[in-house]
């Protein structure tokens, strides 16, 4: 069961950031700014040609690479865990939708669609792909702390 629904959770968080992106390109011009929840997060419509904090712009053959190695990572500790905690596999899928969130604009477009903006607290501007990665992160985190506090490595 998990080899089923754990994929098919990875492609509708895809499917989500994508939709989302192309929401963003087709309804909020270049840099412009709209107001979404008062005082807490506007929607932007930003091109992100490098990584995190806009880092490293226009490396795209190294981000390339880089995603290429990571997801392969990702995914091969996915699988070898398939039977692992439901908390670890849910964090690795936010990990790998995330990151296919992003390379598929990278590939696409040349760079990553970011849309959302907290108003505040300065912050760099993100997209779905991002939360899903940040989220996938943490979990993890927790996931191989209680791990290693239990001394129960998978």
């Amino acid at each position: 069961m998990r080899k089923i629904v754990f994929p098919l959770w990875i492609a509708a968080l895809i499917g989500l950031d994508q939709l989302v992106k192309w929401w963003t390109v087709e309804t909020i011009a270049l840099h412009e700014v709209k107001p979404f929840l008062p005082n807490i997060m506007s929607l932007t419509y930003l091109r992100n040609y490098g990584a995190a904090y806009s880092i490293l712009q226009n490396q795209q053959w190294l981000f390339t690479i880089v995603t290429i190695v990571v997801m392969a990572g990702l995914v091969w500790y996915f699988i070898k865990h398939i039977n692992g905690s439901f908390f670890t596999l849910f964090s690795l899928s936010l990990m790998i939708a995330g990151g296919l969130g992003n390379f598929i604009d990278r590939l696409r477009l040349g760079y990553v669609v970011d849309m959302f903006h907290l108003d505040f607290i300065n912050f760099p501007v993100f997209n779905v792909a991002d939360i899903c990665l940040t989220i996938g992160v943490g979990i993890l985190f927790i996931c191989l702390m209680k791990e290693e506090k239990n001394g129960s490595k998978s």
